[in-house]
């Protein structure tokens, strides 16, 4: 009983957040990775706005280096729902040389989404942009504030965050500034996956147990595709893993599990004391490693 009400709390406020967001911005859009938080985010607007479509577009900002399932579960979802996509290209800014390839064993497009996200604000005019970032993610998630502001260079300063009581959520913001929003910012990982069970919320197969060829590093297991760096020595196998978060493919490795059900994802969950984000290589370049990428503009 007192985890539904806690869901029914989160969820309200979440509905709440969401239409704060249309009533206070002209133009904002969600931003959708095709993970599990930005699928969790794609109900309760769904929720927040029904009869209606949910009236903003969703916005990929595409690295090119995506696991293959969840590009096609993103198509699929957008095209059942009647939804607009948007999606801008990584690959694109470093045809024209905005972008840079990194080279390397820990090489990653991950960072390069900045630019590309940065830009595409820029060319639509967004106002505000709806995430799914969680303060029980990275130490830096923390810091931010549930309506988020970014200057007119798309840079976060943690130490300029405004005071937040709740269903106070201060939308005003100068010419070139924008919002970042983030809607589950209360939630932790076992809420957004019991969400996601009480809500039979369907999710791209990866985040199940299945059968990959991969290659252990550092203790991590990691897809064996031609988008991931992988040294000779460096053997591939058969494991029976799955992906707690999904991202670049390059800096998301796997976790060996049985858990092929969501019932048995919730119980892996609770029973966990490794973080999701332990998964994520580009978390661990330096002790502030996402919090520089968020100064510089990143989600």
């Amino acid at each position: 009983m007192t985890r539904i009400l806690k869901q029914n709390s989160l969820e309200s406020e979440a509905i709440y957040i969401f239409r704060e967001v249309v009533a206070q911005f002209e133009n904002p859009v969600l931003l959708f990775s095709g993970g599990k938080d930005s699928i969790t985010l794609v109900r309760l607007a769904q929720k927040a706005f029904y009869p209606a479509r949910i009236p903003f577009p969703l916005m990929h900002i595409d690295t090119g280096h995506n696991f293959p399932e969840t590009i096609e579960f993103r198509d699929r979802l957008v095209e059942e729902l009647g939804l607009q996509l948007i999606v801008r290209n990584v690959q694109d800014d470093i045809d024209n040389g905005k972008s840079i390839e990194e080279k390397g064993k820990y090489s990653s497009r991950n960072a390069l989404q900045t630019n590309t996200l940065l830009d595409a604000i820029e060319e639509f005019k967004f106002d505000a942009c709806i995430g799914g970032a969680r303060r029980d993610e990275e130490k830096a998630r923390a810091k931010e504030r549930i309506f988020s502001v970014r200057n007119d260079f798309g840079e976060w300063d943690e130490k300029n965050q405004r005071p937040e009581v709740f269903d106070m959520l201060n939308g005003r913001i100068d010419i070139g500034q924008n919002m970042r929003v983030f809607p589950i910012s209360n939630w932790t990982e076992l809420d957004v996956w019991s969400y996601i069970e009480a809500e039979g919320i369907e999710i791209p197969s990866i985040y199940y147990a299945h059968q990959r060829e991969i290659f252990e590093r550092d203790g991590l297991l990691w897809s064996a595709s031609e988008y991931v760096y992988r040294e000779e020595d460096e053997k591939t196998e058969i494991r029976t893993v799955r992906f707690r978060t999904v991202g670049d493919m390059s800096c998301t490795a796997a976790v060996e599990s049985k858990a092929d059900s969501i019932e048995r994802v919730v119980q892996e969950i609770r029973e966990s004391s490794i973080s999701e984000r332990g998964a994520r290589i580009d978390d661990k370049r330096s002790e502030a490693a996402m919090e520089t990428r968020k100064q510089q503009g990143y989600f």
